[in-house]
């Protein structure tokens, strides 16, 4: 199936105890395109720079085959930049600043040819721009959608209206508690369901992640990592890896969900390894595979006597 995902693209400054970066190529649409362009070409991306973006950004989204007709470029604005510093506990971080230029006004115009795209992700975006680009596409299969505590505390009005179109809703636990009002994740994910998607991923960090549906509540480990440099863009790898299994298998079955939350946690996990896009950059499908394998052995076992 064909992918149009849309997004931010950004320029971030970093700094974890393990490194710092700054200036790096970051934005949902980013990490989303770069994790699900190893399932799937061409990935279709829509978003929004300014003229100060990097020649080498351009060159590592056509590296991965990622079609940048819907890409607007303002000449005369600056691309969305984003600091953040982490701690030792890597759930924590403090936002150094937000500077959202060009992004401020963006208007996602889907090209005519990618309105027939049968998988949309949307990325993290205002709930009232992801309905406008659901009202410019035609009949899409699948819609999955990303949101976060800004959008559910200010536009909850419009981002419930959203979530009546969409098939999948990707959140993190406390997102998903906010939303909901429910500290139980099996409870919110009941009520979010309720709301329109009938799919619910939680995302819990190092915990792994939760898939709801009506029959199902599967449970998927989190990938024992050693070496973590930065946790940025983690979330928007797995929605990325995720979409693209679901596109490159064209199959919506609970038990290939299941897969496609296990191939999302796989990209998320090579993500985190390195700073910025850099652990998304030049991976084989065969370190996916082995990676998706060494998952599917962290909770096999035997039954006994």
């Amino acid at each position: 199936m064909s992918v149009l995902v849309v997004g931010s693209l950004a320029l971030d400054t970093i700094e974890t105890p393990f490194g710092a970066v700054d200036n790096a190529l970051g934005g949902s649409a980013t990490y989303i395109a770069a994790a699900a362009s190893y399932f799937v070409v061409p990935i279709r991306l829509v978003g929004v720079v300014g003229g100060d973006f990097p020649k080498q950004g351009i060159s590592f989204l056509k590296g991965r085959n990622i079609d940048l007709e819907g890409l607007q470029v303002v000449e005369d604005g600056k691309t969305f930049r984003w600091s953040g510093k982490y701690h030792y506990d890597l759930n924590v971080r403090d936002t150094i600043f937000t500077d959202v230029n060009v992004f401020e006004k963006f208007n996602p115009i889907i090209p005519e040819k990618y309105r027939k795209s049968k998988c949309v992700c949307l990325g993290n975006i205002d709930p009232g721009l992801q309905s406008k680009v659901l009202d410019q596409m035609h009949n899409p299969r699948v819609i999955i959608c990303d949101t976060m505590n800004y959008w559910i505390e200010r536009k909850n009005k419009e981002l419930r209206e959203t979530l009546k179109s969409i098939k999948v809703l990707i959140l993190n636990d406390s997102e998903a508690r906010l939303l909901s009002k429910e500290p139980n994740l099996i409870t919110a994910g009941k009520v979010i369901r309720a709301m329109g998607p009938s799919v619910v991923i939680i995302k819990k960090g190092e915990h792994g992640a939760l898939l709801l549906t009506e029959q199902m509540i599967f449970s998927a480990p989190a990938y024992p990592m050693e070496n973590i440099s930065d946790p940025t863009g983690a979330g928007d790898a797995f929605a990325g890896g995720f979409v693209g299994w679901l596109a490159r298998t064209d199959d919506l079955s609970e038990e290939n969900l299941k897969r496609a939350v296990i191939y999302g946690s796989t990209l998320a996990s090579f993500c985190v390894e390195k700073f910025g896009v850099d652990g998304l950059a030049d991976l084989t499908y065969l370190q996916i595979q082995d990676r998706f394998r060494e998952f599917r052995e962290l909770s096999r076992f035997e039954e006994g006597d």
